[in-house]
C-alpha cells in the first residue's frame, strides 16, 4: 500500500494486480477505492468464490454460475466486525446434492474465512517513522 499524492487514497499491489482504497469522501477520504472494512468482506467473498471454481474442477463439476454475497458491519470503538454471513449461489452440471456438498466443504477448508475464524492474530511489525516537521 502506498498513498498517492499525500492524500488517504492509496494503491496497494500484490504482483502484477492492484487495487484502489479510500476512505469515504465524508470521513475524508476521496471516496475513490475499497475502504479496509469493504476489503475484508471481499477478501471473503473473493477466496469462497476462488475455493468453490478449484473444487468443483477438482470434482468434475463444471460451474456456470457462482454468486457469492458477504454481509456483516462493523461496531464498537475502536470498530471491530460484527459476525460476517457469506450467502452461496451456485448452479453447476451436477446434482443438487453434489452442488450443496461443495459448499460445504468450501465452507470447512476456505483460507480467509477460516483464518477469521480461527482467530489469526495480527501484529505490528517493523515501523519506520520519518518526520517532516
Amino acid at each position: 500500500m502506498r498513498n498517492v499524492a499525500g492524500e488517504a487514497t492509496g494503491v496497494g499491489s500484490a504482483g502484477p494486480y492492484t487495487l484502489v482504497v479510500d476512505r469515504p469522501a465524508d470521513a475524508g477520504g476521496r471516496g475513490l477505492g475499497f475502504n479496509g472494512g469493504q476489503l475484508l468482506y471481499l477478501a471473503v467473498a473473493g477466496c469462497v468464490s476462488n475455493d468453490l471454481f478449484r473444487e468443483a474442477r477438482g470434482a468434475g463439476i463444471e460451474l456456470e454460475r457462482v454468486r457469492v454475497v458477504v454481509r456483516g458491519d462493523f461496531e464498537g470503538d475502536p470498530a471491530v466486525s460484527a459476525p460476517i454471513t457469506v450467502d452461496v449461489e451456485v448452479a453447476g452440471d451436477a446434482t443438487a446434492v453434489r452442488l450443496d456438498d461443495l459448499v460445504a466443504r468450501v465452507d470447512e477448508i476456505a483460507e480467509i474465512p477460516n483464518s477469521l475464524r480461527r482467530g489469526t492474530k495480527v501484529r505490528l511489525g517493523e515501523v519506520r517513522v520519518v518526520s517532516t516537521r
